[in-house]
């Protein structure tokens, strides 16, 4: 069920908590050796809490719709109590001091913390498989990727591991595990949700946000995330006020065909519903690849330029040759990127000023299959990782708030993505209409 949906049944005492977590951990016990999702299971510290909640909530202390909710944290960001591995052997396994301000801002609003989740090492890739725990799998077909680099967290909310989980977004990172896994993930505007206390990869980039299984609950854990952990309700938005861009050059001309259909059969229902579809373009996508490339592996290799160079060898190899690009953006090359990155986001802004939103695909291809360096997109064969970030890297060097949705499936039971973009720091506005478009396609 949805965090609204047990959050019902909690206060109306059909339900409690600890039941909650107890479903929870089972499933974990049950699965996790086939799917690989988490790093850490804090089984006994969960059902503590959540015997605590339950207790809370019976003598009147309701701290909001997250208490007692059982969630995931991916291991980049640090609990109290626990190590921050990344998923790497690079790290200590030296306990965090603290938690990290979002996850402080998550253990006030009553969460309850069920464990850590794997990841695509260090957050630097996309397919969540180069890691030193293991590969991640998919829980609809485990000889795929889950995606990433979040993809333990939307395994574990799939797989009925967790009500919601917290992920990290570079280029992707929680949108692109939220497409391959049938879920919503939502990237907030930067800056929105603190990046403190978790372990960079390009801080210019990075973003913090939730997966879950609803938009309603995206946007519950997001608030939290941020510190509000009584969010005001938010409608959706009324149809006819909608008014959607779609971004077709660049973003739809290589997809792969049942990816299409379902995109175009979305776009179909928006308009019967009265919605506005139009086109909208941006001006410099050709660029797009250029400017990431030239900022996110500088930014990255410097965050690790003092264990690349004496512990090489505890790098994941895919890893560790992605950083070694880094080192050889020059600076001249990256001060023009962050200028180029200025361009891109006029871009995006001015397609935003002829709708509310943009939309487009979340991933051009369902799940690979793991292991897989090209995939099949129509007659021609593309690299995977290419075509995991194509649709969603835009988003994170320009800052704006973007959401996947999930949108059918493949005619091999794989699921697709719809990817809605809103205005810089009007991440509400994009829930209002995220609401209204869910409620079409799911």
């Amino acid at each position: 069920m949805t965090i609204a949906e047990f959050g019902r049944a909690l206060r109306a005492g059909e339900t409690t908590s600890e039941q909650a977590t107890e479903r929870c951990l089972a499933n974990i016990k049950a699965s996790d050796r086939r799917l690989n999702a988490f790093i850490l299971v804090m089984a006994d510290e969960a059902l503590q809490r959540a015997r605590d909640a339950d207790r809370e909530l019976a003598g009147g202390r309701d701290l909001g719709p997250l208490h007692g909710v059982p969630i995931s944290i991916k291991d980049l960001m640090d609990v109290q109590g626990t190590p921050t591995t990344a998923a790497s052997r690079v790290r200590t396994a030296q306990p965090a001091t603290a938690d990290a301000p979002a996850i402080a801002n998550l253990r006030a609003a009553g969460a309850v913390f069920v464990g850590k989740t794997n990841l695509h090492e260090y957050a630097l890739g996309t397919t969540s498989e180069d890691s030193a725990f293991g590969a991640v799998r998919n829980p609809i077909d485990p000889g795929r990727s889950a995606g990433g680099s979040s993809g333990g967290s939307a395994v574990s909310v799939v797989a009925g591991m967790a009500f919601a989980s917290v992920g990290t977004d570079t280029g992707g990172s929680i949108r692109i595990p939220a497409s391959a896994c049938g879920i919503v993930g939502l990237k907030p505007s930067y800056g929105e949700v603190s990046t403190d206390g978790v372990i960079a990869l390009s801080p210019r980039l990075d973003h913090v946000g939730p997966l879950a299984r609803s938009v309603g609950d995206a946007w519950t854990m997001c608030r939290a995330l941020s510190g509000i952990a009584r969010p005001a309700p938010v409608l959706p938005a009324e149809p006819s006020g909608v008014h959607l861009q779609v971004l077709r050059r660049y973003f739809c001309e290589f997809l792969d065909d049942d990816v299409r259909h379902r995109f175009e059969e979305a776009l179909r229902r928006f308009a019967a519903a009265g919605m506005r579809v139009g086109e909208a373009v941006i001006e410099h996508a050709e660029t797009i690849v250029s400017v990431y490339q030239r900022i996110a592996p500088r930014e990255a290799f410097l965050q690790h330029a003092a264990t690349i160079d004496t512990v090489p060898e505890r790098y994941t190899p895919a890893v560790r040759q992605r950083l070694e690009i880094g080192r050889m953006v020059p600076l001249e090359d990256f001060a023009r990127a962050l200028d180029d990155r200025d361009v891109l986001r006029a871009d995006v802004n001015a397609a935003l000023a002829g709708g509310e939103v943009l939309v487009l695909p979340t991933l051009p291809i369902p799940a690979p299959r793991l292991g897989a360096d090209m995939v099949p997109v129509g007659a021609m064969e593309q690299p995977t990782r290419a075509m995991m970030l194509r649709e969603t890297q835009l988003f994170n060097l320009t800052g704006h708030p973007a959401i996947s949705l999930p949108c059918g499936l493949t005619r091999d039971g794989l699921p697709c993505g719809l990817q809605l973009v809103g205005p810089l720091n009007q991440t509400e506005t994009l829930i209002r209409i995220a609401l209204a478009c869910e409620s079409l396609i799911s």
